[in-house]
């Protein structure tokens, strides 16, 4: 084989490639080739055109290729930060719901609390009420008593005065008889009864308003 020419293995090895990319590097830019004893060769113009061609498209391979592996690793870190800030937002969101679900608890526990503390002194004061009715009621029915009796002692006092009225006030035709026949002791005795009989009746009526008035304020 001729110095000056070139074979396309030999090129492609010389290049460090393949004989393919050589093929298509001949095909896409037209580059003349010859033939010699059945073999495709290359002069030493085809060859230079084809060396800068091959570092052309190695180079534009190249930066191809750092572009793509700069933009994937610019994906590559938006898509870290876009996980880190879901995960970040992921995490706040646990933290809020988890914080919201103990404000609900805290103030479910300060509610029960307080249902509770309310229904205790619901309950003490119903206790009061129930005893204080008791005591109303015990006083009611001694009031009751109270007045029965009352009533009752009033009535056998006025039932002495009007007997008493009666021996002291006889017929108009029989006074001066008995005024002069009568003994002046047994008529002082008679009005000393009265008397004591009509102090009874004032100091228990005097009584049962104190009682009464009592009773009103209590009740009050």
């Amino acid at each position: 084989m001729s110095k000056n020419v070139k074979t396309i293995k030999e090129l492609a090895d010389e290049l460090g490639t393949n004989k393919t990319r050589i093929s298509r590097i001949i095909n896409k830019n037209s580059i003349p080739t010859q033939k010699i004893k059945n073999k495709i060769v290359l002069e030493d113009n085809s060859v230079s055109l084809i060396r800068q061609y091959f570092k052309n498209e190695t180079q534009q391979q190249n930066e191809t290729q750092q572009q793509n592996e700069t933009q994937q690793q610019n994906e590559t870190q938006q898509q870290n930060e876009t996980q880190q800030q879901n995960e970040t937002q992921q995490q706040n969101e646990t933290q809020q719901q988890n914080e919201t679900q103990q404000q609900n608890e805290t103030q479910q526990q300060n509610e029960t609390q307080q249902q509770n503390e309310t229904v205790s002194i619901l309950r003490t004061e119903l206790d009061k009420a129930h005893s204080h009715i008791e005591k109303l009621s015990n006083l009611l029915d001694q009031q009751q008593r109270l007045a029965l009796q009352d009533k009752k002692l009033l009535e056998e006092y006025k039932a002495e005065i009007n007997d008493l009225k009666a021996l002291k006030m006889p017929s108009q035709d029989t006074k001066e008889e008995q005024a002069n026949s009568q003994p002046q002791e047994e008529l002082e005795t008679l009005k000393e009864q009265i008397r004591a009989l009509n102090d009874k009746i004032k100091g228990q009526e005097q009584l049962n308003n104190q009682v009464s008035k009592k009773w009103y304020q209590f009740w009050k």
